[in-house]
């Protein structure tokens, strides 16, 4: 079942039906058992036939904040050694990606989100941007994975290979965070074979294509909603990016005008045209 948000209400798509939900967003997804609730309730709901009911789509997220795990794949890791070489921070990474501990930061609140079809930007004073493609947890309050989404993951990389100690900057700007297009509420847990791809293009022509499966991740799914939630509470529930699985080549830049198209199986498509700010 998939849940959009948008500027006319809530609505549920399931079996290739579409029902309109009378709840308030925070109030219907944090919960548990949410699958087994909207399961109980979209039938009572009112089914829309109007084909336009996505019109005015927006983030799936409202009071959430957006956390990012980071150097939970091979390839990650390999990338943030590379782009820290001068700085002399590439042993860091290579360190997070045995560790027991992972790399967990803070990338967004709500209003720097943007969804499906918005702008996502790109850093004037970084010379270096790449999207980061990443399956994305919903985690509700009390610490239960209870949905998911697509996420990218923005990131300036000639600003975090200056200095480790610049992620913050590299990584949490104005509309540097994307989720969307809705949030999926699965009966069981999301399948270690399912397929992240992304696909670049720039003046119609695909620059960067690539996809791997979910089962490259070195983590779990648990392990990192686990560590997140040790010492934090979220009275609302959170947002979690379970890391970056791919990375285009490093003589590749983004530019204004891009469109970046992140696709997981089952889950769906987030698109974003590249703007700066």
């Amino acid at each position: 079942m998939k849940l959009y948000k948008t500027t006319k209400g809530i609505f549920l798509q399931n079996d290739g039906s579409v029902y309109k939900l009378d709840y308030q967003w925070d109030e219907l997804i944090n919960r548990d058992g949410l699958y087994t609730f909207l399961a109980a309730v979209y039938h009572l709901a009112t089914k829309v036939t109007n084909a336009n009911w996505q019109d005015g789509l927006l983030p799936p997220i409202e009071n959430q904040e957006i956390w990012a795990a980071g150097v939970t794949y091979l390839q990650s890791r390999d990338a943030r050694v590379e782009e820290s070489q001068s700085s002399g921070g590439s042993d860091l990474y290579k360190r997070v990606y045995d560790a027991e501990r992972p790399e967990i930061f803070f990338k967004s609140t709500a209003a720097r989100t943007v969804g499906h079809g918005q702008l996502i930007s790109i850093r004037k004073d970084s010379t270096w941007n790449v999207p980061e493609p990443e399956l994305t947890l919903f985690i509700n309050s009390n610490g239960d994975i209870q949905g998911y989404t697509v996420g990218n993951d923005m990131s300036s990389r000639s600003i975090e290979g200056e200095n480790a100690l610049y992620l913050p900057q590299a990584k949490t700007y104005d509309k540097s965070a994307g989720i969307g297009p809705c949030l999926t509420v699965m009966a069981t847990a999301i399948s270690k074979e399912t397929i992240i791809s992304i696909t670049i293009k720039r003046d119609d022509v695909t620059v960067y294509s690539d996809n791997t499966p979910l089962s490259r991740m070195k983590r779990s799914l648990e392990e990192l909603a686990g560590f997140l939630f040790r010492e934090l509470s979220f009275p609302n529930g959170a947002f979690l990016m379970t890391g970056t699985c791919l990375v285009p080549p490093n003589d590749f830049t983004l530019a204004p005008g891009d469109v970046v198209e992140i696709t997981i199986d089952g889950i769906g498509t987030l698109s974003n045209t590249v703007a700066y700010n």
